[in-house]
């Protein structure tokens, strides 16, 4: 992209929290900052990314040109990367994948979104695959009741998006938005399980008075619990509906066993459920802690 219209983009994106307007409305966007190869310098870019468990993917189409985008050649020489992702920023490494890993998360790629192949067909590069590794969890920034509320508007955006992938995602799930589905409830599994470990006992030690919403609080994560282990069932293929083909899916997390062709209908009323109660959860939980977060910030 020319480099006004790249700006014009990095600031939409960062007034508004992640999100920008067409074509690019309802894209997966990110900011990604690299060091110049030559010049030490930084420069940031917009990026299209896949989700993919615990890291982000991103590709180096550059439109299906003759060469490979200037921001891959600033990691290969500076690996150590800035991500922006409207709500969080943070640093990550970027490690180019090879052989059968990038052929199979190119091939979900192409599923996703059939540009991606388009692309490679304009160019005789074979287009690198390149997987972001977050160095830790988003540093806390602000209050600690601000930053607990951006965690969850990650979720709520996150969620989002998936509610629109699936629903126009026709007869069956591909492999990449089984990916999403599969990212965003581990993502809740481990954000509700430090909640359980560590904030709700010190919060309980701390502030008496919150006994009762913190009680409800537990149970509704292990409301939210069962919801995201039904999810992942009829993603894995142990909740298909009879005569569903159960399998390997390309791309699959090695060792994941994911249903070729789960009930679209199926998963998409296990998320509206889950959507459902997460909001109302999250609502409950910014009313009754926020404050008391933020009051007792340093």
């Amino acid at each position: 992209m020319p480099e006004n219209w790249n700006q014009k983009i990095i600031d939409e994106f960062r007034a508004n929290r992640g999100k920008v307007g067409a074509p690019f409305e309802d894209a997966r966007l990110l900011l990604l900052t690299t060091t110049g190869a030559r010049t030490g310098a930084r420069h940031t870019t917009p990026v299209a990314y896949l989700p993919d468990r615990e890291r982000l993917v991103i590709i180096a189409s550059a439109a299906g040109s003759p060469k490979h985008p200037d921001w891959y050649h600033n990691l290969l020489a500076h690996p150590r990367v800035t991500v922006e992702n409207g709500i969080f920023t943070y640093e990550a490494d970027a490690v180019v994948l090879e052989g059968e890993e990038r052929e199979e998360i190119f091939a979900r790629a192409t599923e996703a979104d059939p540009g991606w192949a388009a692309y490679q067909a304009k160019t005789s590069r074979i287009i690198p695959v390149v997987a972001l590794r977050p160095l830790g969890p988003p540093p806390p920034s602000g209050a600690p009741g601000d930053f607990l509320k951006a965690v969850h508007d990650a979720f709520r955006r996150e969620l989002a998006l998936i509610r629109k992938e699936v629903a126009a995602s026709g007869r069956s799930l591909g492999a990449q938005l089984r990916v999403n589905c599969l990212t965003v409830c581990q993502g809740l599994h481990h954000h509700h399980l430090m909640e359980d470990t560590y904030m709700l006992p010190t919060l309980g030690e701390r502030h008496p008075e919150l006994a009762s919403p913190l009680a409800r609080l537990r149970e509704e994560h292990e409301t939210i619990k069962r919801l995201l282990d039904e999810l992942q069932s009829l993603l894995s293929g142990e909740g298909s509906a009879p005569g569903t083909a159960v399998g390997t899916a390309p791309g699959t997390v090695p060792g994941t066993a994911i249903a070729t062709a789960p009930d679209t209908a199926s998963v998409l009323a296990d998320v509206e459920r889950l959507t459902a109660e997460l909001e109302a959860h999250l609502d409950y939980e910014e009313e009754h802690l926020i404050p008391v977060l933020n009051g007792v910030a340093p």
